[in-house]
């Protein structure tokens, strides 16, 4: 089983003088250490119930443009773009930039959005969820065709491009796509039907499989192979501080096919919380 890092927060003590040291240096150890994946926010306020708004927050695409810049190895992404935050053709084009300039190592992490209040602070459109969805599925389908050799026009219900040209194309001719969301009728089956990767919340092991055996069905249903999608998962429990209870939870979410985990580090130190984490968890999970 592999391990990704999902770096939430940035107000860690003295953040105000050492955030950019602090998020460098946390990637470089994981990259150093053997963590397959590094993602961020996409969110431009910090969510409510990790400080709010007050609390610091960085664009997600530049900082990880940043950290492709001190990192060789890690896979990099948003865990998950908003499906409102970006026209479609700039996110297939922002994301296609920071694969060519990583080395072919991004992931386009999407989902439908959910935070109201950051779009209402900055003026951004927040449709009602159906229409959200509606937008998800179009984006999906530009982004698959600006991967192709076709650069011509799409027009859909609610997005229409006159030209999907994308130049330099992706390193491995199409960038990776997960999608984050464990809705059983339309974000299960957005990622049967368009995804490389999915990413669940935390369910306890039978909830886990439930959702699993609910994927299965949306790919046999779409002719899909369930095996060829990468299962990940959110983990809160914090594999540090409760390696055994961290250890005991993700060997049963190995045992039903879950390929990575993810784990945020604590906002004290999270230089510190990353070293621990890679000399003492990563090994472990290497023999799941």
């Amino acid at each position: 089983m592999d391990l990704g890092i999902h770096y939430a927060r940035f107000d860690h003590p003295g953040w105000d003088t050492r955030l950019v040291e602090r998020v460098g240096e946390t990637a470089r150890v994981a990259d150093e250490g053997g963590v397959a994946l590094m993602s961020v926010m996409d969110h431009w306020f910090q969510m409510e119930d990790l400080g709010g708004p007050p609390s610091p927050m960085l664009e997600g695409y530049t900082t990880l443009g940043y950290l492709a810049a001190v990192t060789r190895r890690l896979r990099l992404g948003l865990l998950v773009t908003g499906v409102t935050y970006r026209a479609p053709g700039l996110l297939a084009k922002t994301v296609t930039t920071l694969d060519v300039l990583s080395g072919g190592r991004a992931v386009l992490g999407i989902g439908a959005a959910w935070y109201e209040r950051e779009h209402d602070g900055l003026g951004v459109a927040f449709p009602p969820t159906a229409e959200r969805f509606e937008r998800l599925e179009e984006t999906l389908q530009i982004c698959r065709q600006m991967w192709s050799e076709d650069d011509g026009p799409y027009r859909g219900r609610h997005y229409r491009l006159a030209e999907t040209v994308c130049v330099p194309p992706p390193v491995r001719g199409r960038v990776p796509v997960l999608i984050g969301g464990s809705g059983e009728r339309k974000t299960l089956r957005l990622v049967a039907a368009y995804a490389d990767a999915c990413n669940l919340f935390a369910f306890e092991p039978e909830e886990m499989k439930h959702k699993l055996d609910v994927l299965r069905r949306h790919c046999d249903d779409l002719g899909r192979d369930y095996d060829e999608i990468e299962k990940t998962v959110l983990v809160a429990l914090d594999p540090v501080g409760d390696r055994d209870g961290f250890l005991a939870l993700v060997e049963q979410y190995a045992a039903l096919g879950i390929d990575l985990v993810t784990v945020m580090p604590t906002a004290e130190d999270p230089v510190a919380w990353t070293t621990a984490l890679v000399d003492d968890v990563v090994p472990r999970l290497r023999a799941l």
